[in-house]
């Protein structure tokens, strides 16, 4: 990665202006994060301080980054942070560490690039053992035994120009994003894609998901979990859609169909708790981040480049059909029987238990 020139990384004021007590504003400021209370550098720069020292560590022994001669590479993984954990603008950062705007853009982008070349390798695919959510909890064990963790899509905010608007706005009008992850169940996330236009339809961007390069990978025999927005298919389980049920009280189920949702419903949620702790670690991920689109995608993008959208109408599953996913009728009809067996057992020991309470 391209480092500039370190006579370039002055302080933004004139040099003349300025003591020297004033230019080592930025690293005297990052050095007092450092070096107080644990608390102080999690609220400062979103993660502890051995976090912190591990993660320049890394990017400095790749060669992702390195020291200048005035910004060391603390500081520049600290100005990173600040802007997207505190979603301040570069005005707020040049005046926090006293550096040019230029500086800090250019330190922001390098510290981006460097965290996405090593992004990769802090996904981990899911384990063969079962989730402690779900082995220690009787009303998903064993039932859901073979559940991986669960697949979601959030809409992020996202500028770009009047004349590239219209594929990314959203259902509800607003310009956006739609980024897909998986995540396990204790909160660890699988696999992100980011890039597709608002407007794109979830079982697109599930596809697309799926059969790219760097695709999300499920486990032979295993599954994850997905909401009524998706279709039950293999490798991947929804909610009935003939099914309703109280969302916070199910504690009299009407059916086997309602009682699985409602059981499903307390797994899957796990999504919302990870995009809820993601957006209140991460603010700048709440807002129209004012940077170039291909900048907005880095900041969530952890795989390779997007092909083109081609827009058309969302894909709504058919009987025995999903548009756009090559599964034979046969697949599916498995996927169907394996939610109908799951949702069987469960209603059976629900019965059970109930007669004899």
């Amino acid at each position: 990665m391209e480092i500039s020139d370190d006579e370039n990384d002055g302080p933004f004021e004139n040099p003349k202006e300025v003591d020297h007590r004033s230019t080592a504003n930025g690293m005297k400021f990052i050095d007092e994060v450092l070096n107080g209370p644990n608390e102080r550098c999690l609220d400062s720069v979103r993660m502890d301080k051995h976090v912190f020292y591990k993660l320049c560590d890394i990017l400095q022994a790749k060669g992702l980054l390195r020291h200048t001669n005035r910004i060391k590479i603390e500081e520049q993984l600290g100005i990173f942070m600040f802007i997207t954990g505190h979603n301040l603008r570069t005005r707020a950062i040049q005046e926090l560490f006293r550096y040019s705007g230029e500086t800090i853009s250019r330190h922001f982008n390098n510290v981006l690039n460097a965290i996405i070349a090593i992004s990769l390798e802090f996904f981990q695919p899911p384990g063969s053992d079962i989730p402690p959510k779900i082995r220690e909890d009787p009303r998903f064990y064993p039932y859901f035994k073979d559940c991986v963790g669960v697949v979601d899509g959030m809409h992020i905010p996202v500028m770009v120009g009047v004349d590239e608007q219209g594929p990314f706005r959203n259902k509800i009008g607003f310009l956006s994003q739609n980024v897909l992850a998986a995540c396990s169940l204790d909160l660890k996330f699988h696999y992100v894609l980011a890039g597709w236009e608002g407007s794109a339809p979830d079982l697109r961007v599930l596809n697309s998901a799926l059969t790219r390069r760097n695709k999300l990978q499920v486990p032979e025999g295993r599954y994850y979990l997905l909401d009524t927005k998706y279709a039950n298919m293999p490798g991947f389980i929804c909610p009935y859609q003939d099914a309703t049920y109280p969302l916070q009280d199910c504690s009299h189920p009407q059916d086997a169909k309602e009682l699985f949702n409602h059981r499903h419903s307390l797994l899957s949620s796990t999504t919302d708790r990870i995009f809820a702790a993601l957006k209140e670690r991460f603010p700048i991920l709440m807002s129209v981040p004012p940077y170039p689109l291909q900048t907005q995608e880095n900041g969530l993008q952890m795989n390779d480049t997007l092909p083109p959208v081609e827009m058309d109408q969302p894909m709504m599953p058919i009987e025995n059909q999903i548009p756009g996913f090559d599964f034979e009728s046969e697949q599916l009809e498995s996927s169907s029987r394996l939610r109908d067996s799951i949702a069987a057992e469960i209603w059976n020991d629900y019965i059970s238990d109930f007669s004899t309470a």
